[in-house]
């Protein structure tokens, strides 16, 4: 891609490269995918979680936050984990309806460019083998600096 495609990017694709992190499905694949993305200009990272729903809130934002930030999406700074810490808080809210009471699993995608940060969620919910998938999508906006 063009070198000014960067300064181009916008929330909308920052979404998209969130969830094509996520829909990966071995760290070979979220490896290429992560190249792809970074000659475009976006940085991302993933990460797999699985329990119980509710407990597991904590910690797959924890997860996000300490990805986000061993990987350099973000400063290791309240700012920048709070950033993380709420896109992924609420892209959980919008899966809550269908996984609370069920064992979850799936992985967290993160991409950020610019000023743009999204986190997007995809999970299994169920039980046994009788599984529903869910999609949680957050964006939120920080300094190009943080």
């Amino acid at each position: 891609m063009h070198e000014n495609t960067k300064c181009c990017l916008n929330s909308i694709e920052i979404g998209r490269a969130a969830l094509r992190i996520a829909l990966t499905n071995s760290r070979a694949e979220e490896n290429k995918v992560k190249e792809r993305l970074a000659a475009s200009g976006i940085r991302s990272t993933a990460v797999d979680f699985g329990g119980e729903f509710i407990p597991s809130i904590v910690k797959v934002i924890e997860r996000a936050v300490v990805a986000a930030q061993r990987q350099g999406l973000v400063t290791e700074t309240h700012v920048g984990a709070g950033a993380v810490a709420g896109a992924a808080h609420e892209a959980l809210e919008q899966v809550k309806t269908k996984a609370v009471g069920f064992n979850v699993g799936g992985k967290i995608g993160i991409a950020r460019a610019g000023e743009h940060l999204c986190v997007a969620i995809y999970m299994g919910v169920g039980v046994l083998n009788l599984n529903e998938m869910c999609v949680g999508l957050a964006h939120r906006s920080l300094a190009s600096d943080e």
